[in-house]
């Protein structure tokens, strides 16, 4: 039941980004869209990768095996920004922003499993990272929610992507009680807040979206 319930909306979760992929490639342009919340979510899945391992929190496949299908759409969806992003100065960010996050957890990893002893230990240092960056992964549309409130358009913040993040957070914080896991209920509990608040600029903004794209 535990895994049926997280892997539904995690999947939906990573997938419901398609359309604004397809969109990318067929305009070759990224536009407006920030390649932020998908740095973001790939090193938020490379902790929890971490975390989900035997040798760090045992019993928690879930965990491993969801983050681990997450780290290849995200890559897939980088490369595919990466492409089309149209500015060089961007891709340079880009692949500097990967590869600290691919020397950053390849460290950690070494350091965890050779200076900590017990699952016990591990888990504790790699949880509270965990946090941190699950975190940073709900905050990452913040710069969006700005944009949508000063241009009065949620042109760049899909509906389908702000609810699909909503829920993801939501259905985690209820698996995190089934028992008790601190480092994954608090990010996700704000995770949900910071969800919840995208759907209510989208609900604030969508009539005047419609007509500044009618007016163009």
């Amino acid at each position: 039941m535990e895994r049926l319930l997280t892997r539904f909306p995690s999947k939906k979760y990573k997938y419901v980004v398609r359309p604004t992929f397809v969109q990318i490639v067929k305009k070759k342009s990224t536009e407006e869209y920030s390649s932020i919340p998908y740095l973001a979510t790939l090193i938020n899945c490379f902790v929890w990768v971490l975390y989900g391992l035997p040798m760090v929190r045992p019993d928690n496949t879930p965990v491993l095996t969801i983050n681990g299908a997450g780290i290849i759409i995200e890559v897939v969806f980088i490369t595919i920004f990466f492409v089309f992003c149209g500015c060089q100065k961007q891709r340079l960010v880009i692949a500097a922003v990967l590869a600290g996050e691919t020397i950053f957890v390849a460290v950690l990893a070494v350091l965890v499993f050779t200076l900590q002893h017990t699952t016990k230990e591990r888990s504790m240092s790699v949880g509270i990272l965990c946090c941190v960056f699950n975190v940073m992964m709900y905050a990452s549309p913040l710069s969006v929610m700005k944009m949508v409130i000063k241009t009065k358009s949620v042109e760049f913040m899909p509906f389908w992507l702000s609810l699909a993040a909503f829920l993801n957070a939501g259905v985690w914080t209820v698996y995190a009680l089934m028992p008790f896991d601190p480092f994954i209920a608090i990010p996700n509990g704000i995770g949900c807040v910071i969800g919840l608040a995208q759907l209510i600029l989208y609900a604030a903004y969508y009539k005047s979206t419609k007509r500044i794209m009618a007016e163009r």
